[in-house]
């Protein structure tokens, strides 16, 4: 029952991952959203045989079948990292509470939240790394709908408040000592975001975690010569990454650290 579940979870990801791409796509273009997909370039409709995730791209071999021109390997790679993504959080659940038939709603509608945090964080990913933008868009009703699931899956109201705030402030302040130079507007209804999504003290790791790796990813671009020291680097796109990596392994990190500190 579980390889069915899984291979399932993995399956429906690869379907998100496509619609992922369709809709940033279609954002930044400021298209409509409803309506069939199109080649972005010839701006022929595509057909549902050619629109299955992964498969598609392979049959093709990365080309339109009308003009032949290249499809973007951003479409494939999403698909499959979101599929990997949804199997993977879907694992974790079934780790941690056993088969999906034994599931109550309270697991269920965990599940519903991660894969939805992880559509989320994947659009603001793709669109701060191609554009430099965070979109309101996407941020406003995230934030709602993820306040009125974790209050319904019991999260304090009192540590998201602080968690949420702790978000705000630090890159409220950041923007206003910069004057909008550091970061952009969208950053900090990010960091609202975030504060609600992970809550206390689990928004803290995701900062550090984020400046962390920008860090290292800022450093390695300087050392290969592939941005100068004045480069626009989006905060975004580390933000998102860290926010997966602590809903995964969130009181890992928090009680390896504390070991950490103890130690010392």
């Amino acid at each position: 029952m579980i390889i069915i579940f899984l291979f399932l979870a993995f399956i429906f990801g690869l379907i998100i991952g496509s619609f992922i791409n369709c809709l940033t796509w279609r954002l930044h273009k400021k298209e409509s959203i409803n309506g069939r997909s199109h080649c972005p370039k010839c701006h022929n409709l595509i057909s549902w045989y050619d629109n299955i995730p992964v498969i598609s791209f392979l049959i093709l071999r990365g080309r339109c079948r009308t003009c032949q021109k290249p499809i973007s390997w951003q479409y494939p790679i999403v698909e499959i990292l979101v599929g990997l993504l949804f199997l993977i959080f879907a694992y974790k659940i079934f780790s941690d509470f056993g088969t999906p038939e034994l599931w109550i709603t309270r697991q269920w509608l965990m599940l519903i939240r991660d894969w939805f945090l992880i559509s989320i964080f994947t659009i603001i990913f793709i669109m701060d790394l191609r554009w430099y933008v965070i979109l309101d868009a996407i941020t406003w009703p995230a934030i709602v709908v993820i306040l009125i699931i974790n209050l319904a899956l019991g999260f304090s109201w009192l540590g998201l408040l602080i968690s949420a705030t702790i978000g705000v402030s630090f890159f409220l302040l950041q923007f206003i000592v910069s004057r909008g130079l550091w970061l952009g507007g969208g950053d900090i209804r990010l960091g609202l975001l975030l504060g609600v999504a992970l809550g206390w003290p689990y928004i803290v790791a995701a900062i550090f975690l984020a400046y962390g790796l920008g860090a290292l990813v800022g450093l390695w671009l300087l050392a290969t010569k592939k941005r100068q020291a004045n480069s626009l680097i989006p905060l975004g796109t580390f933000l998102t990454v860290a926010a997966l990596i602590i809903l995964l392994y969130g009181p890992n990190i928090i009680n390896w650290y504390l070991h950490f500190i103890n130690w010392r």
